[in-house]
C-alpha cells in the first residue's frame, strides 16, 4: 500500500512537468542548460532564505509561540521574495546571454526567443521549487506507517502531490509572464506575479484544512495559466487549430520531420 501512494503521489507532482521536459525541453541541448541554469537560481535563492531563517530562530525565543509564528511568516515572505529577485536577476543574466549567442552565431535571429527562456526558466524553478516541498514527505509515504492514524488528515500525502503539481506549473507561468512584463516595462504584471506569489505561499497555513488552500491555489494556477498563454502569443485560433489538428504549419513541419 506504501508503495501505490509514493509511486502515486510522485507521478501526481511531477508528471506533468515530466512530460513538459521530455517532449519540449529535452530535445534542444540549450533549452536543458538554461532550465539547469534556472534551477540553479532557485537553489541560490533557498540558500539565502535558509540563512537568513537559520540566524532568525537561533536568535528568537524559541519558547515564545507568537514569536515563532511570526517568523515562520517571515520566513515564506522572504523566501517569496528572494525567489522573484532571483528570477528577476536569471532575467538579466539571459538577455546578456542570448546577446552573446547571437553575436556568436553569426545570424539575423535569436537562438532562442526570451518566450523559450521564460518558459524553460519558469519550468527549472517549477522543478527545483518542487522538489523541495515534496521530497520528504514522498519519502515518509513509502513507510512504515500510516497517515491519519492518530486522527489526522488521511488525506496529506494526496493533497501535498498535488499542490506540488499546482506549485510547479505555477512558477513556469509566473515565469512567462515575470519575462514578458520585463521585456514590455509592465511592472504592474511584475507585480502581480509576486503577489500572486505570495498569496499562494501564504495559502499553505490554512493546511490541514486542505480545501482552503488547493481550491484558491488552482484557480490562481488556472488564472495565471490563461494569462501567460496570452503573454507567450497565444489565441484562441491557435488553440483550436491545435486542439483539432488542422494547423497547417503544424502538419507540415511534422510531416517533413518524418
Amino acid at each position: 500500500m506504501t508503495a501505490a501512494v509514493f509511486f502515486g503521489c510522485t507521478f501526481i507532482a511531477f508528471g506533468p512537468a515530466i512530460a513538459l521536459f521530455v517532449f519540449t525541453v529535452s530535445r534542444e541541448p540549450l533549452r536543458v542548460i538554461f532550465l539547469i541554469a534556472g534551477a540553479f537560481f532557485w537553489l541560490v535563492s533557498l540558500l539565502l532564505s535558509s540563512l537568513v531563517w537559520f540566524i532568525s530562530v537561533q536568535i528568537s525565543d524559541k519558547n515564545s509561540q507568537s514569536q515563532q509564528k511570526g517568523l515562520l511568516i517571515f520566513g515564506v515572505v522572504l523566501s517569496v521574495l528572494l525567489q522573484e529577485t532571483f528570477r528577476f536577476a536569471y532575467y538579466k543574466l539571459l538577455k546578456k546571454a542570448n546577446e552573446g549567442l547571437l553575436a556568436l552565431s553569426q545570424e539575423e535571429t535569436m537562438p532562442i526567443s526570451i518566450k523559450q527562456l521564460a518558459y524553460v526558466s519558469g519550468l527549472g524553478f517549477g522543478f527545483m521549487s518542487g522538489a523541495f516541498s515534496v521530497v520528504n514527505i514522498l519519502a515518509d509515504s513509502a513507510g512504515p506507517g500510516t497517515v491519519g492514524i492518530h486522527g489526522d488528515s488521511q488525506h496529506y500525502f494526496l493533497s501535498s502531490a498535488f499542490m506540488t503539481m499546482a506549485i510547479i506549473l505555477l512558477h513556469m507561468f509566473w515565469g512567462v509572464v515575470f519575462f514578458d512584463g520585463c521585456e514590455k516595462q509592465r511592472w504592474w504584471a511584475v507585480a502581480a506575479v509576486i503577489v500572486s506569489h505570495l498569496t499562494v505561499s501564504c495559502l499553505t497555513f490554512q493546511n490541514p484544512e486542505y480545501v482552503g488552500s488547493l481550491v484558491p491555489t488552482y484557480v490562481i494556477m488556472f488564472l495565471m495559466g490563461v494569462w501567460a498563454f496570452y503573454c507567450a502569443g497565444g489565441t484562441l485560433r491557435n488553440l483550436k487549430l491545435c486542439l483539432t489538428c488542422t494547423d497547417k504549419d503544424f502538419l507540415l513541419a511534422n510531416h517533413r520531420a518524418r
